[in-house]
């Protein structure tokens, strides 16, 4: 009985093992990705399986969209002419950060403010006829930094659409673990990731997108 159980335990775990593009089955059988017929009505149940998760794995690899959807992963670093597309379905109001898949604010606010009305004033807020915004979690914010910019700045890079935006400390929504007193931001006066307390006022930048749950 124990050997049947093991067996049968055995080819369980054997039947599938797909990483990254290859395609492992039972035995010593490996099937290319591209190897397949593209037809997802032809061959066993089992290949048709295989297709579909293909079919999935390139959506993610290419972006899912003429221009690319990058919401799935940071892994570019384009000029600012390139990186950036001004949003005209949002009345010309946000930014497309193609690096990342966020949409920002064009112009952030001006007005310092403390950190828990930061937070109420990203989700009310309204950018081109569109609601969901929220404050940005650190890295989210840092990843606007040029750092090739010098001092005064603001430390952005050069030829991006941005309006008004200060040369000063911006919250992010992320604090300080164990000093919940203290809020992560960035310095775009000299691209400083640094902390300031949630009391004081500081300005906001806020952000639509794929959001960090642990910030909030």
């Amino acid at each position: 009985m124990r050997d049947r159980s093991r067996r049968k335990f055995g080819w369980r775990v054997g039947a599938v093992v797909l990483v990254g593009g290859l395609v492992l089955g039972t035995g010593s059988m490996v099937t290319q990705a591209g190897d397949r017929d593209d037809d997802p009505n032809r061959g066993t149940p089992f290949d048709r399986i295989l297709h579909k998760l293909d079919k999935i794995l390139d959506a993610i690899k290419d972006g899912g969209g003429q221009d690319g959807n990058h919401t799935l992963r940071w892994d570019q670093a384009l000029p600012a002419a390139q990186r950036f597309v001004i949003l005209a379905a949002f009345n010309n109001e946000a930014v497309l950060d193609k690096n990342t898949g966020l949409v920002w604010e064009r112009s952030p606010a001006t007005t310092a403010t403390s950190w828990d009305s930061a937070r109420g004033i990203c989700i009310n807020k309204n950018v081109g006829g569109q609601k969901g915004w929220r404050l940005p979690a650190i890295a989210e914010l840092a990843s606007l930094i040029d750092p090739s910019v010098p001092s005064p700045g603001p430390t952005l890079p050069p030829a991006h659409p941005f309006l008004s935006v200060q040369s000063v400390f911006f919250f992010s929504a992320s604090t300080l673990a164990g000093t919940p007193t203290v809020a992560w931001g960035v310095n775009f006066s000299n691209s400083g990731v640094g902390a300031g307390r949630i009391a004081d006022g500081h300005l906001v930048w806020c952000v639509r997108g794929g959001m960090q749950q642990g910030v909030y």
